[in-house]
């Protein structure tokens, strides 16, 4: 019989090699998903986006369902807007980093936009808190958990310190997760995890105080019934209807035209931000390349690409929709292959080095997700060898100018071939929409 260590070193070798996350790595390799897990009463299932299973899961932990079913975390993202597009290459001078930012979710540039709307769609009640206060505002997370009463938060994720990520990332921002119980002077959290996942009430406290726009935020969502299924239907086609309509337009920032102007950038030599002037010394190219790989893969701690759960979503749709959503579904799926194609062309497992990134990413990622609390020290261990090798790769590039090249020009069709992937998906999206409509 398979050893759980020996198990646990399959699935973290299968999440390195395909990118893939905890879960779906877990499914192919021990042939299961993992089972949820009941902690202080809330069940821990996992998850793909952090806003549509944070949704989903504190509407099931309320009982809410429609024609007797909870609403699944692919039909919540899209209630809250489905796929999203986003592009940013920074530059910080107090390290000398250059890291990516994707984004693929819709209103991503918002922390709470998506989940309130998703809430208003749905015709669920919320109390929303935002305050410049640290006492008031955690009293507020506080009363809502002794309550009963789950809460979405929104805490820098270096600040909150399960992930490990070294100081260069204080204020740099992080993600929902829902606040779901207390032990003594601990919080219980909800990061899609499949364990019970603890953190400190005064380390929480100060991780939602970090990032000035969503300074504090709170969310708490408050149902009082089942969805009736004309209720979801509508819901879902403004959301999706939202998406497709922001995906659309022009803006080379938070529409598909970023991913046009993104292919065109990594070739670019002479535009300000191409990537052969910004990384022309090759300082700060794997860590800018690592982070694309972890942005678009599963496998990273905001769930990657997400277009196989957009697929899912109108897989899932059909009946309630009455329209036929197989032809969507299937080309978010090839846009999701598309982006699967990026990561590999970005970080490309070949290069010994990149490939120990990936290693190092897989194993902080299966510890923080599939065992919580009892995974810390591994996670501690893996993410102080994962950070110590990017800091060491960024000072002195493992790949020579004429490889950097090449591998700027295989990331650029990569991109445009997501980009192209992506063009047909939201137009058969449209077209579901309106025979739906």
């Amino acid at each position: 019989m398979t050893s759980q260590k020996q198990l646990k070193a399959r699935i973290r070798a299968r999440m390195a090699r395909t990118g893939e996350s905890y879960t779906t790595a877990r499914r192919h390799v021990a042939g299961t998903a993992p089972a949820p897990v009941s902690a202080a009463g809330y069940r821990l299932s996992g998850g793909r986006d952090p806003v549509a299973a944070a949704l989903a899961h504190v509407l099931a932990h309320h009982g809410v369902r429609c024609a007797g079913t909870e609403v699944s975390e692919a039909l919540m993202s899209g209630i809250a807007g489905g796929p999203g597009a986003g592009y940013i290459l920074w530059e910080f001078a107090h390290d000398d980093s250059r890291p990516v930012v994707l984004a693929f979710s819709a209103d991503w540039q918002y922390a709470d936009r998506a989940p309130l709307a998703a809430l208003d769609r749905l015709g669920v009640a919320a109390t929303v808190q935002r305050t410049g206060g640290a006492v008031g505002a955690a009293r507020a997370l506080a009363a809502a958990v002794d309550a009963g009463r789950p809460a979405l938060v929104w805490p820098d994720r270096q600040i909150l310190g399960h992930r490990h990520l070294p100081p260069t990332f204080d204020g740099m921002g992080g993600h929902v997760v829902v606040v779901h119980g207390r032990a003594g002077e601990r919080y219980l959290v909800d990061d899609r995890s499949h364990a019970p996942l603890t953190l400190p009430v005064t380390v929480l406290d100060a991780a939602r105080a970090r990032v000035g726009s969503y300074k504090n935020l709170l969310v708490v969502p408050e149902p009082t019934g089942d969805l009736a299924p004309e209720t979801l239907r509508s819901a879902l086609l403004t959301g999706l209807t939202h998406g497709v309509t922001q995906l659309r337009r022009t803006s080379t920032s938070f529409a598909l035209p970023a991913w046009r102007k993104w292919a065109r950038l990594v070739t670019d030599a002479t535009a300000a931000k191409g990537w052969p002037r910004v990384f022309a010394d090759g300082r700060g190219l794997a860590g800018a390349l690592a982070s694309v790989w972890e942005g678009v893969s599963p496998v990273g701690m905001t769930g990657g690409h997400r277009r196989d759960l957009t697929a899912d979503c109108l897989d899932d749709a059909t009946a309630l929709l009455g329209v036929p959503t197989a032809d969507a579904a299937g080309a978010w799926r090839a846009a999701g292959a598309a982006w699967v194609a990026v990561g590999e062309a970005a970080l490309p497992v070949d290069v010994p080095e990149f490939a120990r990134l990936r290693e190092l990413t897989a194993a902080v990622e299966q510890a923080v997700l599939g065992e919580g609390d009892a995974g810390r020290a591994t996670a501690a261990a893996a993410a102080a060898e994962l950070w110590e090798l990017r800091a060491g790769m960024d000072g002195e590039p493992p790949l020579p100018p004429d490889d950097r090249a090449a591998l700027f020009a295989g990331l650029g069709a990569a991109v445009s071939a997501a980009h192209a992937a992506e063009q047909v998906a939201v137009a058969e999206t449209a077209a579901v929409l309106e025979r739906a409509g």
